[in-house]
């Protein structure tokens, strides 16, 4: 019955849209090309295996948690956290709450706070997409605040949200990439000043921090072809690489797989939130 409540207004939104798309005959079709299957199990707070059936990217699945201070009336914060492999859709349902702890303490930010967990079935130009599709629905179907919109990718997931940031950086408030490498383009990210915080082990045992490095140092060098400086550059970009006793510290043997602990970490998290 909980889950059942906190679904309403959004299915009521949803179907807002539609009946309005039909009625405007300035929008596009895509804008009313979706219909929306609820899933039907719980993990944590979560509801599992919603599917957005999108008429231009397929069917797009992803978990949700709704706080029960939701009800439409004043516009509310959203995060978005893509998974790295062992969390994609073929994986299994739910796998990447299973996996991945950054959708749980970032609720410890903004307890009102709105948490989409996408289980996309890769990381390139598809999911990218798909992400993008996704992120229009809630804020077509929710009471979204757009200067509260944030974004998070550990993986794989982080370079698809380095696509996504190279397509459609405006719709960010600011994102996470960790464990991961930059694959979108640069260019539209400086234009929109969407700040990016990078973080990687020294020895990053699928990606090394190499690929980190290079996508701030061309973001740098952008910036300030832009004029900015060094100052106004940090607060939009930041390269966290994290030596190995890090994770040895905190008993991660596996500089990747310790990625996972990003989530937990307060300076990081809190530099995501604060923005």
């Amino acid at each position: 019955m909980k889950r059942k409540k906190k679904a309403v207004p959004a299915l009521l939104a949803g179907l807002m849209v539609l009946l309005t798309a039909c009625g405007n005959a300035g929008q596009t079709p895509r804008e009313a090309s979706y219909s929306v299957t609820e899933g039907t199990q719980e993990y944590r707070g979560f509801t599992l295996d919603n599917v957005l059936h999108s008429e231009t990217e397929g069917d797009i699945h992803f978990n949700l948690y709704v706080p029960d201070s939701y009800d439409g009336s004043h516009p509310t914060s959203i995060f978005f956290t893509l998974p790295g492999y062992e969390g994609l859709y073929f994986q299994g349902t739910g796998e990447n709450l299973y996996q991945e702890d950054f959708g749980f303490t970032a609720q410890e930010y903004d307890p009102d706070m709105i948490v989409v967990a996408p289980q996309l079935s890769g990381w390139g130009e598809e999911s990218a997409d798909q992400t993008i599709a996704l992120v229009e629905y809630f804020f077509a179907s929710y009471n979204i605040d757009s200067q509260r919109v944030y974004g998070e990718g550990y993986s794989g997931g982080g370079e698809t949200m380095s696509l996504v940031l190279g397509k459609r950086p405006e719709l960010f408030t600011a994102c996470l990439l960790c464990s991961s490498r930059w694959d979108g383009a640069y260019e539209p990210v400086v234009e929109s000043r969407t700040p990016v915080y990078f973080v990687i082990g020294e020895s990053d045992e699928y990606y090394g921090a190499g690929p980190f490095k290079e996508a701030c140092e061309n973001l740098r060098s952008l910036y300030e072809q832009e004029g900015l400086s060094g100052q106004e550059i940090d607060q939009l970009l930041v390269l966290d690489v994290k030596a190995g006793s890090y994770f040895e510290s905190q008993g991660m043997s596996n500089q990747h797989s310790g990625g996972n602990l990003f989530a937990a970490d307060r300076e990081i998290m809190s530099w995501l939130f604060e923005k």
